[in-house]
């Protein structure tokens, strides 16, 4: 009879910590997949800017032709934006996306020198589809981040960071603020 119990516990202990081993696993797989839906609408966003570019500076061309050095930035970050988009590593697509975001303001100071520019309704329209767009990445960046701040913790935490290692989970990289946006935030106590 004490056997049997014995046995019982024994079994009972085995089920606890095979079930707690499957939640923990799926659990990893479902923090794992968030980030990569999340990254995957920071990836339409960004080629929805990348598509507005060419309409933009061929609308600045028209005004302000004789711009060219800025311009030309412009479509060669925007190339090499559109190139990163098939790397795999968030850390090579965020370096060329905040070059291009860079050079963007650039094109808009730009604008403020030609009031005839500023005026256009193609120009203004671009701008604020932009505009937008850039918001929308901004999110997309924050909710990205929030993912991959849930999985890391999921993934390094104690006693799931060793299903991790067996399963193959690593740490992903955050999506990054530019040095510039960076050096703006001021953090009192």
């Amino acid at each position: 009879m004490l056997l049997g119990l014995g046995g019982g516990l024994l079994c009972l202990l085995t089920v606890v910590v095979v079930g707690w081993v499957l939640r923990a696993y799926n659990r990893l797989v479902g923090q794992r997949n968030q980030v990569r839906a999340s990254w995957a609408q920071i990836d339409v966003q960004l080629k929805r800017r990348h598509d507005l570019i060419p309409n933009l500076v061929e609308t600045v061309k028209g005004y302000a032709g004789h711009e060219r050095g800025t311009l030309e930035a412009v479509m060669a970050a925007r190339g090499g934006a559109v190139a990163a988009a098939g790397t795999p590593g968030v850390v090579d697509r965020e370096g060329a996306e905040n070059l291009l975001t860079q050079v963007l303001g650039r094109l808009f100071a730009l604008a403020e020198a030609y009031p005839d520019l500023k005026a256009n309704q193609n120009f203004a329209a671009l701008q604020a589809e932009l505009t937008r767009t850039e918001d929308k990445i901004a999110y997309a960046r924050q909710f990205y981040n929030s993912a991959v701040h849930t999985f890391n913790n999921t993934v390094q935490s104690i006693p799931t960071n060793l299903i991790a290692s067996v399963g193959g989970f690593r740490t992903t990289d955050f999506f990054q603020a530019l040095d510039g946006e960076r050096a703006t935030v001021q953090v009192r106590y």
